[in-house]
């Protein structure tokens, strides 16, 4: 049958679920096509606000490992310091990069790094003199040959990171005092008020707070200092108005959802978004020691999946996989290609409209499985699994997942990824956009051939609102061994169908 009005899911509940009372946005009559959401311009920061930090404690650290070379080089004739930096400046710096040493960050203090970047510089130089003594003739001789020098080229290197980050420390906080960025606080609840007075009060953070966003203040002050700009409409006005490349997002909005909503717009305008959440218990989740706002715990948000630095590869290995998979399927390909022609006539490819990447419609192809009697019926209908037109041979391409293998020239083409939220027809993308305010957001990355959903058993007639929350916590979380854990999952799930 058609899905109508009472057919969309409810929060919880799957498509198969009792029906209730349509309400009257959902009857609402809805064209096939659907134009492309409006997408946000993406509002840059600049590239030295990015990078003066880590650039600096990179050179700090590199001079301090060299004066410390050349320190023990002058007590013990015969060492080559530029040897030993060359062996140990590899080792340091990656160390100091996964151990979060060289992040943007509010709090600045010495101390706090010191046990990482003792314990971080012993491994390294231990591993670099190591490697020397194993190159014994091959290598010119830049580490210490006994223990105290091997003490003391490691305390040296301490003491010089120390006041080398210290300095860099003092210099930055000056700056940040000279030139405050102006900020955006998302919030203008209790904890938005207090956030919004500590960085005005405290001038080492480097951050000026220019407004609230907030769709319906209702804790604020009328003699507050800072205005309420409006709600998640203005955001992108305000942040180019203002030149901000800082929000500060709080919790105890008046409208959580709508602040939730700006949230997600800042990332992706280009924006750095601070969480600053109620429960200060948060502060010790994160897999580095958690930052600070004069004392309320401060949580970084990760850039946008498809500007972290993986993407591109992912994006390598899609085309690399989909064509090697076009050569090695090809036989199957035609296989299955001739067993549709016998079964439903001519015709063998099933094409239809499907919304990917920013809301934009393009063409999908898979193998026939059953002849709809309209494009109506294409376009709308919600599930054909149990349709008694359906012969054998799309049963059989049905359970086994083959009737999708044509979607790997999309792939090719760009139009989707090998791993995604997978792509649904403009009909029901409008209709579930309705009926769940996160539906939409699954649109910020290229659709895929299978996708976090999937292989937690949410397909066929599951619960909608289900899938958008897996598929939301798939982008929020992306990384390339999730796409390959998904993938082997994935091949997993085809060697035991279960006709969804």
């Amino acid at each position: 049958m058609t899905i109508d009005h009472e057919s969309v899911p409810r929060p919880g509940r799957s498509l198969s679920a009792p029906r209730r009372p349509a309400t009257e946005l959902l009857e609402r009559p809805a064209a096939p096509r659907t134009r492309a959401a409006p997408s946000l311009g993406r509002h840059r920061r600049p590239f030295r606000s990015r990078v003066v930090l880590p650039l600096a404690l990179v050179g700090v650290d590199s001079l301090a490992i060299c004066a410390a070379q050349s320190g023990i080089a002058a007590l013990a004739p015969g060492l080559n310091p530029l040897a030993g930096t060359a062996a140990l400046l590899p080792l340091l710096l990656p160390l100091n990069l996964a151990g979060g040493l060289y992040r943007n960050r509010f709090s600045l203090s010495v101390l706090d790094e010191l046990p990482a970047l003792a314990a971080r510089t012993a491994v390294a130089t231990a591993f670099a003199v190591t490697l020397t003594s194993c190159l014994d003739g091959r290598w010119p001789a830049g580490g210490p040959a006994t223990p105290l020098r091997l003490v003391a080229l490691v305390t040296g290197i301490l003491l010089l990171l120390a006041c080398g980050r210290a300095l860099a420390y003092h210099l930055l906080r000056q700056a940040r005092r000279r030139r405050p960025s102006p900020v955006l606080v998302l919030g203008a609840g209790h904890l938005g008020q207090r956030i919004a007075a500590a960085l005005t009060e405290r001038r080492e953070y480097g951050l000026r707070p220019v407004g609230y966003l907030d769709p319906d203040p209702v804790l604020l002050a009328e003699d507050s200092r800072l205005p309420v700009l409006g709600g998640r409409e203005v955001l992108e006005r305000e942040i180019r108005r203002h030149r901000v490349h800082h929000v500060v997002a709080t919790e105890g909005a008046a409208d959580e959802a709508e602040t939730a909503a700006a949230l997600r717009d800042a990332v992706r305008l280009g924006c750095q978004v601070w969480l600053v959440p109620a429960l200060r218990e948060y502060g010790s989740l994160g897999r580095f020691p958690a930052d600070h706002l004069y004392g309320f715990p401060c949580l970084p948000l990760g850039r946008p999946a498809m500007r972290r630095g993986g993407w591109p590869v992912k994006r390598a290995l899609d085309i690399a996989a989909a064509g090697l998979g076009m050569l090695v399927l090809a036989p199957v390909l035609a296989a299955c290609a001739v067993a549709v022609r016998f079964d439903t006539g001519p015709g063998v490819l099933f094409r239809q409209q499907r919304t990917g990447l920013d809301g934009k419609v393009f063409t999908v192809l898979k193998f026939r499985t059953l002849r709809p009697s309209n494009e109506h019926e294409s376009a709308t209908r919600w599930n054909i699994s149990q349709d008694h037109r359906m012969g054998a041979v799309g049963r059989l391409l049905r359970r086994s997942s083959l009737d999708e293998l044509p979607q790997l020239w999309n792939v090719l083409r760009g139009d989707m990824s090998l791993v995604g939220p997978r792509p649904e027809r403009p009909y029901f993308v409008m209709r579930f956009g309705q009926a769940y305010p996160e539906y939409a957001d699954r649109h910020r990355v290229p659709v895929g051939l299978t996708g976090l959903a999937q292989v937690n058993g949410l397909r066929g007639d599951t619960s909608i609102e289900d899938r958008a929350r897996f598929d939301n916590r798939y982008i929020e979380g992306w990384s390339l061994w999730q796409d390959a854990k998904i993938l082997l999952r994935t091949a997993a799930l085809m060697l035991h169908p279960d006709g969804s």
